[in-house]
């Protein structure tokens, strides 16, 4: 009879599912190679399907945009294209007023682009679209006395280091005893002493 007891205990064992302690509240399936291939197959087809699709709509989609602006009327046309106008208008106007201030800058200031930079350039551009070239240079002086790092140096030289005479050894007339012309005069002195 203990072997029948050992057999239902093996039995019991086997029947009752087997849990790792850390993944205890998460039962996650094995890896299963065969499974996840056939995901990928149903993915990849399922993509492809789609873009055939989107291949096929693409032509009706235009066909159906060129059909809602014939349906448009007169007045919605003209004013997409006035809005268009408009903002082309507004870019060429800021590159202008941008320039203008560029070579307005380029008397006073090291970097002509810092100016634009600080500076509300709509400020500077009447309703009727002109550039106020005066209101300009008055922003530029302002810009200076608040910022007046950003103007060219007085000599307009390159600054360049100014050289420093006490830094290094024959500088000052102090020479060093690590100095290698020290050295050899020392061995030299010895040598002829010495003879």
């Amino acid at each position: 009879m203990p072997e029948n007891e050992e057999t239902e205990q093996v039995e019991r064992e086997s029947q009752e599912p087997e849990t790792a302690p850390e993944a205890e509240g998460t039962e996650e399936e094995p890896f299963d190679r065969a499974r996840a291939e056939a995901k990928i197959r149903k993915a990849n087809s399922e993509a492809k399907s789609l873009r055939e699709r989107l291949k096929e709509l693409e032509p009706l989609a235009r066909k159906a945009k060129e059909l809602e602006d014939a349906q448009k009327s007169d007045q919605e046309r003209l004013t997409e294209q006035l809005t268009a106008a408009e903002t082309r208008f507004k870019a060429v106007q800021q590159r202008a007023v941008r320039s203008e201030v560029r070579a307005l800058a380029s008397a006073e200031f090291a970097d002509p682009d810092d100016a634009h930079a600080f500076l509300d350039l709509d400020a500077f551009v009447s309703e009727d679209g002109e550039i106020d070239a005066d209101g300009i240079r008055e922003g530029l002086t302002d810009l200076l006395k608040r910022k007046p790092h950003l103007a060219k140096p007085i000599d307009n030289s390159p600054r360049r280091p100014a050289p420093d005479r006490t830094q290094g050894s024959s500088g000052n007339g102090n020479r060093s005893t690590s100095d290698p012309g020290t050295i050899f005069a020392g061995i030299m002195d010895q040598a002829l002493k010495g003879r």
